[in-house]
Parts: C-alpha cells; sequence; structure tokens
C-alpha cells in the first residue's frame, strides 16, 4: 500500500471511530431535527500517526470464560430460562487469594464489545498489585461474543421479540449472576467486591451498587451522566459544556466557529455552493446538502471536547489550527486549517460514515428503548445551532424504527435521579462518582458529595473517563491525585468491611 493510500485509510477509520464516539442511529431522528447525538463511549479516537496504547490486560495472563446466561431474569416464562453464552475474562496474576480473602475488581462492560475497553482501560490492572486483587471484565449481553441464541447482533436487534430483552436492568442482572458464580466457584464468598464502570458502563457501576449492595462492596463510576434523564439536566448542558470548552481555549476560535454555521448557510444557498463546500473541505464525496458538514464538524468539535485529555488536547488543537490561519483568511478558511489541525492534512475528509458498526446499531436500540437522554440546544445558548431535543418527533422516528416506543421516564422510575442528594443521603453508600469538568457529559453526572461515603471527586481539567484509562508517565499531577483519592477512598471501604467482617465472625 502506498503513503497516500494508507493515509486515506487511516483517515478513513479515524472517522469511522468519530462517528461510532457520538453517533446516534440517524434513522432514529428526523430530517428537520438533523441531529446525531451524542454517544457515551470510554475513549477517544486516536490521531493520525498517534502510536496506541496498549494495557497489560490483553496479555496472556488474562484468561477467558463463558457463562451460561439467563436470557430473561424477571418472567418465568418457559422461553425465560433460555441461556446464552456470556463472556467474561479474568487475571489472577496479582490475586490474593480466597484464604486472605482479597478482593474482587469487577470491570462492567459496556456498550461495545469488551475488547475494545480492556485495550485502553488500566485502572483495574494498574491498581491489582497493590490491593491483591482478582481483576474480572464482563461483557454486555448483546454486545461482542455475548448475543443470545448465538446470532449476529444485526440479525438480534431485527428481531423484536430477541431484543426485547436487551435493557439495562437484564445487564446488571447478568453482572450479579456472573459476579456470584465466580465467588462460589472459588470459594471466595468473603472477598469484597468493587465495581468499575465508566460512562455508560459507570452509570451501570452506580446503579449495580443500588440493586445489588449484597453483591458489590461498592463502585467507580467515572464519567457517568445519572441525571441527563427527564428534565433534571438542562438540555443545552452537553453542548454547554464544549462551548465553554472552546471559549476558554481561545476566544477569538469559539467566535469563529460560532459565526461558521451562517457562513456555511450561505455559501451552500448559491448557484453550485455546495460544490464549493466540497472543494473547500475537501470532502471524498460530494455533499447534498449544509447539515452534512455541519454535522461532521459538529461532531469534530463534540468530540475534541469529550476527550480534551492531555497532552495533547484537542480542543487546543483545533484552536491552533483556526487561530493560526494565514492571515486574512476567510471564516471557513480558518475552519478547514482547524479540521486539518485536528485530523491531519488529508487528501479528503470524509464526512459521512455508513451505519455498519455493531455499537452503532446496539446503542441506537438502547437510545429508543430506554437510553433517553435528552440532548438539544436553543437558541444563542451554546456556539451552535440550536437544535432542541423534541420528544415527540423522536418517539415516533423511534417507533418507525422498532415498533415501538420509548420510555423516556424509565430510568429515573427504575434507579432514581430526582432529589438524588435527598434519597441517596441515608440509602446509599460507597459510590464514588469521578467526573472530568472539561467533559460534557458531566453536565449530567454528580458533582457534589451525597454523604460521607456517596462522594464526588472532580477535576477542573480532566475529561471523559480519564481517570480509569491506562496511567502514563506523562499524566499532570491533578491526574495522578485523582487516581489516588479514589484508591484511597477504596482502601478505606475494604478495611472497614474486613473489619465488620470480623467483628460478624466473633
Amino acid at each position: 500500500m502506498n503513503r497516500s493510500s494508507l493515509i486515506q485509510s487511516q483517515q478513513w477509520l479515524i472517522s469511522i471511530l468519530a462517528i461510532t464516539v457520538l453517533f446516534f442511529d440517524t434513522t432514529c431522528i428526523s430530517a428537520a431535527q438533523a441531529k446525531i447525538l451524542p454517544r457515551l463511549s470510554v475513549k477517544r479516537p486516536p490521531f493520525l500517526g498517534e502510536p496506541a496504547k496498549f494495557s497489560e490486560p490483553v496479555s496472556e495472563d488474562f484468561q477467558t470464560f463463558y457463562y451460561n446466561q439467563t436470557l430473561d431474569h424477571f418472567n418465568y416464562r418457559p422461553e425465560s430460562y433460555t441461556t446464552f453464552e456470556q463472556r467474561y475474562v479474568m487475571n489472577f496474576k496479582y490475586w490474593g487469594g480466597a484464604s486472605a480473602r482479597a478482593p474482587i475488581f469487577v470491570y462492567l462492560g459496556a456498550e461495545a464489545e469488551l475488547d475494545s475497553d480492556m485495550s485502553g482501560v488500566g485502572f483495574l490492572n494498574d491498581n491489582a498489585h497493590r490491593f491483591k486483587a482478582l481483576q474480572v471484565y464482563i461483557e454486555h449481553r448483546y454486545y461482542g461474543k455475548s448475543i443470545p441464541f448465538g446470532l449476529t447482533e444485526e440479525e438480534a436487534l431485527e428481531n423484536a421479540n430477541i431484543r426485547g430483552y436487551f435493557s439495562s436492568a437484564q445487564a446488571i442482572a447478568d453482572y450479579a449472576e456472573v459476579i456470584i458464580y465466580i465467588k462460589k466457584k472459588l470459594f471466595a464468598e468473603n472477598s469484597p467486591v468493587i465495581v468499575v464502570g465508566a460512562s455508560y458502563g459507570g452509570m451501570l457501576a452506580s446503579w449495580f451498587r443500588l440493586k445489588y449492595p449484597h453483591v458489590a462492596l461498592g463502585a467507580l463510576a467515572s464519567s457517568a451522566p445519572i441525571l441527563y434523564f427527564d428534565d433534571i439536566t438542562p438540555q443545552n448542558g452537553y453542548y454547554s459544556v464544549v462551548t465553554k470548552d472552546f471559549r476558554e481555549a481561545s476566544d477569538s476560535c469559539y467566535k469563529t466557529i460560532r459565526e461558521s454555521w451562517s457562513e456555511i448557510d450561505r455559501v451552500a444557498a448559491e448557484p453550485n455552493g455546495l460544490s464549493v463546500l466540497s472543494k473547500k473541505f475537501k470532502t471524498c464525496n460530494q455533499l447534498n446538502n449544509s447539515d452534512e458538514l455541519k454535522d461532521y464538524l459538529r461532531i469534530l468539535y463534540a468530540v475534541a471536547a469529550q476527550y480534551n485529555d492531555p497532552p495533547l488536547y484537542p480542543v487546543t488543537m483545533v484552536c491552533g489550527g483556526i487561530d493560526g490561519a494565514p492571515k486574512g483568511s476567510d471564516i471557513l478558511s480558518r475552519i478547514y486549517a482547524g479540521l486539518v489541525a485536528y485530523e491531519g492534512n488529508m487528501s479528503c475528509y470524509y464526512t459521512y460514515i455508513p451505519d455498519d458498526s455493531k455499537t452503532i446499531r446496539g446503542w441506537g436500540w438502547q437510545k429508543c428503548s430506554e437510553m433517553v437522554i435528552p440532548i438539544g440546544r436553543g437558541d444563542n445558548d451554546t456556539m451552535f445551532p440550536s437544535a432542541p431535543f423534541n420528544l415527540t418527533t423522536f418517539s415516533r422516528d423511534c417507533t418507525s424504527l422498532y415498533g415501538v416506543p420509548p420510555r423516556p421516564h424509565w430510568v429515573t422510575t427504575y434507579y432514581g435521579g430526582h432529589d438524588i442528594e435527598l434519597i441517596l443521603r441515608r440509602f446509599a453508600s460507597n459510590i464514588i462518582f469521578s467526573n472530568g469538568l472539561r467533559d460534557p457529559y458531566s453536565s449530567g453526572g454528580v458533582l457534589t458529595n451525597i454523604s460521607q461515603t456517596v462522594l464526588a471527586i472532580n477535576t477542573v481539567n480532566g475529561s471523559h473517563c480519564l481517570d480509569i484509562l491506562l496511567a502514563t508517565s506523562t499524566d499532570p499531577d491533578w491526574l495522578v491525585m485523582q487516581r489516588k483519592a479514589e484508591v484511597e477512598i477504596i482502601e478505606s471501604w475494604i478495611a472497614q468491611y474486613y473489619v465488620d467482617l470480623h467483628a460478624m465472625k466473633k
């Protein structure tokens, strides 16, 4: 493969990953709304030329197992007892053993195959030696190799009866069964369990602790927007943080982006305007409308903000390109310079990616069933064009696609969320909600301590799920301190557990 072809292939991969990070099945959204909603995901896509980072979980120390999982935990019909193989992975390298009552760290898989998280999530492996902990990673049902009936994900989602078992409640019940099974198999009933999750998985971790306190001693919920349901968080919360990130990086960059949308529409309305835009932004395919380009740029800015990780700081990269454009450059030339700074100097840029990702399909169903996160934008409240979330239109389009309407209030009914400080103050314990305040999803997170054991750990400069990713030598001090605080809190939980266990054994 020649260098030009290699660069195009790399840029295609980057574009797919970027779309995957923020893609919600466009068939669920009306043309009038023209919205691609931000998707929850642990890691950001790589930049061109950036070396891949792999943690020890991909090593031979990790052993793969399958558990015969119950299809339906909440009914007693004959078909409910059907089982399917659910994948989980274990690492015994540092475990102190059942006789020492050494802890078990369990990573709760989210809306992707397990392998994609294991290559980057480092919190368990980085701290297993310190705790002498067994590591367990469990794959979410309907993703990766954990799909019922031996079907592909596409086949499972096409069948209305089969996809009906695809829910968060079923998923955390799966996790409970697997954890209890592992503890019994290893004679480790007295080993405390700490569940860890990130993004959607972070929501699952916090909900798991609330629903199954007899199974998990505590939970670390990284970047978990459990309050982005109903009207608890303002619709514009996500894009308000994106806007804040860019404005803090550069006011002139923020203003350029804000002014660019009307300029794109103005050029597109001229004769051959779409051809002019296609040429100016070097799109690999002719633009069909101005929304196609605007959605592409909006996704780019949102990805940059959501994963504004050190040491590269993508928002600074984009703004460096925009502000560093040659003197006298027009608005769209500056916007293009920001695109090049972020994605690299490519022969062309893909603004449209076909919906062929398994993760996209699975998350599309979850968003259209229960994970109804009402992200929208009002007039002049962000640097983006207005696009309010319309539940009526959303429900209509989801019903058209799947044959059933979403349940927009089910998450808060089943797990809670309203008046969370009042409710959880006396009810919950041993949950860490960690957030980076540069992460747009932090707008829907728990940002203040609820009690002495339901704690919020925030970093002003942090981004999405950064604290549970693989630690590196270049991590800034504030990130090192955030992780240190989390570890010390978990140590205190486990120490108190051993005290209580000893007292009960007397």
